[in-house]
């Protein structure tokens, strides 16, 4: 037995659902991520260049 499962079959089933919720949450947590930077970005993708600096 593993996990406290009373088979392995139930463990088995039980790893996938958690396999499953884990990629749900990345997806969500993937957008999130997305969605913010897509406000402070405004897709120049120059901003992280190095200004001169002034003399």
């Amino acid at each position: 037995m593993r996990a406290g499962q009373s088979s392995e079959k139930a463990a088995l089933i039980h790893q996938r659902s958690d396999d499953d919720r884990q990629r749900e949450v990345a997806a969500g947590l993937d957008d999130l991520v997305r969605a913010e930077r897509a406000k402070h970005h405004t897709g120049d993708r120059a901003h992280h260049k190095e200004e001169s600096p002034e003399s």
